[in-house]
């Protein structure tokens, strides 16, 4: 074919994007501004010590030259959707498709630099590790995660995490013999955090954060964050030495820069295909991009990975002289494999079921294998497997 795309971001979407452009016959440039993509999903563990820094990370020079594809490691300065151009370490880049997979920005509320970040900079997963063995070293305190919503983009709120660090801080503290003399403590301002993953999810976890006796402070707006905790409306306050938050997602500033169309949260406007509506040639796929559906849609790993093959097969139509025809909407589905640290339970949820299976003790170690799994499959040594 011999046409060239240009993949803006290093993330599981542009990732996915340049291996399936790749394959379908495209010249593949991938522009990440790290030489690893870090693994969000696996990372819970590194502020527990379960997981070291490296083990998060998949090296993209190794899955590039297995895959065919260029890496340029560097920073996006500009996109330039008209002209399917991006600047990057002040060189212009252009190309006959432009896929933006550039994830999303994070809402920053007052005084979030008194937090510990989740969700983030890969760096503050070192950050909260450090900040946490100071804690525990003391022999006694109060620590609080939870995670915020965007009004704005609802479908940018992910709380999953939030939830696997607090049930695997209690599983450390346990370990530890410390759980008696540390408070623990969940918030969010929504009334019913996760509710999107169905009605029986949000029981069993409630149930779940009881039983652990882990208190749930929810329903509350989150006002600001300071070195003493947390700051809720009517007055209200989460005292903690520690707190571990998850910021909402918010559009992407090189976004907001550009002249791609954006929703009112600052996401890249896309139709069913993952095209840029206005702009041929030019695709956004994973968190930078809006998403349409259903009220309980979220943004996930898997469904930007099934954005990304959208926009490679749709590209590939298009060059070869026919119609787009793929949708990510098919895809639409919330999968979690939630971590507890002993154990877990899989969350599924679409237009017609909703599911949580306990898995004592076996979901832990599962996730573990799907980390092992997904770098192993991202460097081409074993197939993929449907849903995976």
């Amino acid at each position: 074919m011999g046409k060239r795309a240009l993949v803006l971001g290093g993330g599981f979407a542009g990732l996915e994007s340049a291996v399936r452009l790749r394959a379908r016959g495209f010249e593949v440039t991938l522009v990440s501004d790290r030489p690893y993509l870090f693994i969000h999903p696996t990372s819970i563990w590194i502020p527990t010590g379960e997981l070291a820094f490296d083990d998060a990370c998949l090296d993209l020079a190794g899955v590039a030259a297995r895959r065919g594809f260029e890496l340029r490691v560097g920073k996006v300065e500009e996109i330039e959707g008209a002209s399917r151009r991006a600047k990057v370490d002040g060189r212009r880049l252009a190309a006959d498709h432009l896929v933006v997979a550039l994830g999303a920005s994070r809402l920053r509320p007052e005084g979030v630099e008194h937090t510990v970040t989740l969700g983030g900079d890969p760096a503050a997963a070192t950050s909260f590790r450090m900040a946490l063995e100071a804690l525990l070293a003391r022999g006694r305190g109060r620590i609080a995660v939870g995670f915020g919503g965007n009004p704005k983009a609802p479908s940018a709120v992910r709380g999953g995490p939030a939830f696997e660090v607090g049930f695997n801080l209690d599983a450390l503290l346990r370990r530890r013999g410390l759980r008696d003399r540390f408070e623990l403590t969940f918030f969010a301002p929504m009334a019913r955090p996760g509710e999107r993953m169905g009605a029986k999810a949000v029981e069993a976890v409630g149930r779940m954060l009881a039983r652990q006796g882990i208190a749930a402070r929810t329903g509350r707006k989150i006002l600001s964050f300071d070195a003493g905790g947390v700051a809720l409306e009517g007055g209200e306050r989460i005292d903690a030495d520690l707190v571990a938050f998850l910021p909402a997602g918010d559009g992407h500033p090189l976004a907001r820069a550009s002249d791609l169309p954006l929703d009112e949260a600052g996401f890249v406007r896309v139709d069913s295909g993952c095209a840029v509506p206005g702009m041929p040639g030019v695709w956004a796929v994973g968190d930078v991009a809006a998403l349409e559906g259903p009220a309980w849609r979220a943004k996930q790993g898997h469904l930007a990975q099934a954005m990304a093959r959208v926009a490679a097969d749709n590209a590939a139509s298009c060059e070869a002289g026919g119609a787009p025809c793929a949708s990510y909407l098919g895809h639409l589905a919330i999968v979690c494999l939630m971590d507890t640290g002993t154990g877990g339970a899989l969350v599924y949820r679409d237009d017609r079921t909703e599911r949580l299976v306990p898995l004592p003790v076996v979901g832990h170690w599962m996730k573990k294998a799907w980390g092992r799994y997904f770098k192993a499959e991202r460097r081409g040594v074993v197939p993929r497997f449907p849903g995976m």
